[in-house]
């Protein structure tokens, strides 16, 4: 029987996608709990504008993360905490501190999740950062660490 998904199905399918089930399954399982639809024609068209949507969305998503990560890419921001005569913080940097100073320079708001840093920043100096703005696109921005009185190590 072939059925037409309103939701996402586990091992079945995605939203929209038009599968071929077994009668059994579709009439006692998924139509009672609502994650089907027969596949009529008129369904099938709805379906078809519905698959046609979410892949405008993806590709605008995916446009805005790129033209994100064009801005981000080479992007230089410096963060101030205390550090000791010899350059080490006292604590670290964290992707909070640079998300809060990504707002505060560039205006752009970042999840702090989405800021990877590969181990934690413990001296003044230059670090690269890598920002993953969306799944697919990441940029890379530099982070110049300085201590409180603004000498650079």
């Amino acid at each position: 029987m072939k059925v037409i998904l309103a939701q996402d199905v586990k091992n079945l399918g995605k939203r929209g996608q038009v599968v071929d089930v077994a009668e059994g399954y579709a009439r006692n399982y998924l139509m009672p709990r609502g994650l089907v639809q027969t596949a009529s024609a008129a369904n099938l068209r709805a379906a078809d504008t519905l698959v046609k949507a979410q892949a405008r969305k993806v590709a605008n998503e995916l446009a805005d993360a790129r033209r994100a990560a064009e801005r981000l890419s080479g992007l230089s921001i410096t963060v101030r905490t205390r550090a000791g005569d010899e350059g080490r913080l006292f604590g670290s940097v964290t992707p909070k501190d640079i998300a809060a100073a990504l707002v505060q320079v560039a205006g752009v708001s970042i999840d702090r999740r989405r800021i990877e840093l590969r181990e934690p920043i413990k001296h003044v100096g230059k670090h690269q950062v890598t920002v993953r703005v969306h799944p697919e696109v990441t940029a890379t921005l530099e982070v110049v660490v300085q201590g409180e009185d603004g000498d650079r190590a």
